[in-house]
């Protein structure tokens, strides 16, 4: 696989009806985490770390993420994949988009308190794999009105939430995107990946 530009992966579990969290606010997870422990949504996040050197993550996703996954990789109970993503986790390259932290409190971590898209320009003149965003809806907001995404990646949950909070937004820059990969598993979840089409840094692709 070429890395050269690198590819900015955003990725998101999203309702039947569009929405990343429901109408209680950000607490209002509990819906997805039935599904996110199905076979499908752990090879869904199995494939996406596999060619990444890269996390970026807004500072609530990074604490969250960073407090959590970096244990599961030396818990001998858990699934052989969780391990092996807490493991890269915990020894991967991670940005941090922050105007609050001043330092971090975690290994192999950089924080800036700069424009997403204009973080993800220097990521991309560094040598490197893919960058991914794992599930900060910020961040990918940002970089989708920005067009610095080159792969759109979903796990789609078998809930209509009937509101909360939508990652797509009016305004965002049009565009295509030709899907690139689509599995349905148990309990009807699906992994769902789009790549953007005719983009002006010529997307890697597998």
């Amino acid at each position: 696989m070429t890395t050269s530009p690198r590819r900015v992966v955003a990725n998101i579990a999203i309702s039947m009806d569009g929405y990343y969290q429901g109408p209680g606010g950000p607490t209002d997870m509990g819906w997805l985490m039935p599904y996110a422990v199905s076979d499908v949504a752990r090879d869904h996040l199995t494939e996406l770390w596999r060619p990444a050197t890269t996390a970026l993550l807004g500072r609530t996703n990074a604490e969250g993420f960073f407090g959590y996954w970096p244990t599961v990789a030396d818990d001998e109970s858990a699934d052989p994949r969780d391990r092996a993503y807490g493991a890269w986790m915990r020894d991967t390259e991670k940005v941090v988009l922050s105007t609050t932290l001043q330092e971090a409190p975690w290994s192999n971590t950089r924080i800036y308190a700069e424009p997403a898209a204009q973080v993800v320009e220097r990521l991309r003149a560094q040598a490197g794999g893919d960058i991914v965003v794992f599930s900060s809806a910020s961040v990918i907001k940002e970089l989708l009105a920005a067009d610095q995404v080159d792969r759109l990646s979903f796990t789609v949950f078998p809930e209509i939430l009937g509101g909360g909070a939508r990652l797509f937004e009016d305004g965002l820059p049009a565009s295509t995107w030709t899907l690139a990969h689509a599995t349905a598993g148990d309990h009807g979840v699906l992994s769902v990946a789009y790549e953007r089409e005719n983009s002006h840094r010529g997307t890697v692709r597998d």
